[in-house]
């Protein structure tokens, strides 16, 4: 089932949780809608599953107005990130309850439910909890059988609102895995938020980044990975440095060095933003003279270390900006850089903490402010 959203708007009070947001998802799609804390995607899931209504706006199921269709004729299978299992009912009764409680002349026979809820059970690969209660299971064990629960009616869509939100790192990892290996099988419509850009990026078919009630950008994981529309989305999908600097003509000079930004061609003397991911700076040591081009410009920023963090095959950086002529001046403001670098490298090359580095940006992105 295709779902069309239509300029939703939402406030509550002065607060404005959306503002006319529009979308496309494809029958078959898993959706992330990917947002800092308070940004509207709840709400707008919320909206989608009737849960909520929208102060403007419509929603269309496979091009069937939905907008003031009650969520129990939405046909919309709901999982929370609390469970919000029945406590005193076994897990194979919780998987049956929506079974069970339909109209009599929609409700399968008792072993056409038993069979059903079996099934299901061995699709999230827990039949044999099939008589344990909720509180005898782990986190993810609980939230595997809430989705089991959410597909025992057929849901024609499957929203999930930070489904995994409760349970910890390693868990959270192999459901994630689990939910799109699942959603494979399955191919129902599914639409699940998070504020988590791992999850996002490593599940969704299309990620949809939301901000302050907008949406900011919607594309694959790569996509969105690769080429950010706008600064915030750089700078919420994992860890970026922001410099400030000026762009004019196809040139952007930050930190006392020169960034080619032929897209920013018409650029006069504007102020600018260069986002470089850690991973994306060069990393070598520093001799007088060095970071220079042929013409006597600077090339990279000279740095100091001053953490490094090895763990595992990756080596993190932590260093501060020092002046190219006064390297270590005690008077300039610091401003942290983050790099990454292979751990091999890190000590093949011997770099010790309060040494002086120079990092070459290998990759930029340039956003030049507009003049107002």
């Amino acid at each position: 089932m295709s779902i069309e959203i239509r300029n939703i708007s939402k406030h509550f009070g002065d607060f404005r949780a959306l503002n006319d947001v529009s979308l496309d998802i494809s029958s078959g799609e898993l959706v992330a809608l990917l947002g800092p804390s308070g940004c509207g995607k709840t709400t707008l899931l919320r909206i989608i599953a009737g849960l909520e209504t929208a102060d403007h706006g419509n929603i269309l199921f496979s091009g069937e107005e939905k907008t003031d269709t009650h969520v129990r004729e939405r046909e919309v299978g709901f999982v929370f990130q609390h469970y919000a299992l029945f406590r005193h009912m076994t897990v194979f009764e919780n998987v049956a309850f929506g079974l069970r409680v339909k109209p009599r002349g929609q409700r399968p026979s008792e072993a056409q439910i038993r069979k059903k809820v079996h099934d299901l059970l061995q699709l999230v690969q827990l039949d044999w909890l099939a008589d344990r209660f909720p509180a005898q299971l782990s986190g993810g064990q609980r939230q595997r059988i809430a989705l089991a629960r959410a597909l025992a009616v057929e849901p024609k869509v499957l929203l999930l609102d930070e489904p995994f939100g409760a349970l910890d790192a390693k868990v959270r990892k192999e459901l994630r895995r689990w939910l799109r290996r699942l959603h494979d099988e399955l191919h129902v419509t599914s639409i699940f938020v998070t504020h988590d850009q791992e999850e996002a990026l490593e599940v969704a078919d299309r990620v949809v980044v939301i901000n302050k009630g907008r949406i900011e950008q919607v594309g694959t994981p790569q996509d969105v990975w690769e080429n950010p529309a706008s600064p915030f989305v750089y700078g919420f999908l994992g860890d970026v440095n922001l410099f400030h600097g000026r762009a004019h003509e196809g040139e952007v000079h930050v930190e006392g060095i020169r960034i080619d930004a032929p897209e920013h061609q018409g650029a006069q003397d504007a102020k600018a933003f260069a986002y470089v991911r850690p991973h994306d700076l060069d990393v070598q040591r520093y001799s007088p003279g060095q970071g220079v081009d042929a013409a006597g410009r600077p090339r990279g920023i000279v740095a100091q270390l001053s953490r490094a963090i090895v763990v595992g095959p990756i080596a993190r950086l932590e260093l501060i900006a020092v002046d190219d002529r006064q390297p270590g001046d005690p008077t300039r403001p610091e401003s942290l850089i983050e790099a990454q670098i292979p751990a091999q490298q890190f000590r093949d090359q011997g770099f010790k903490e309060g040494e002086t580095l120079v990092l070459t940006p290998q990759r930029a992105r340039v956003f030049v402010e507009a003049a107002h």
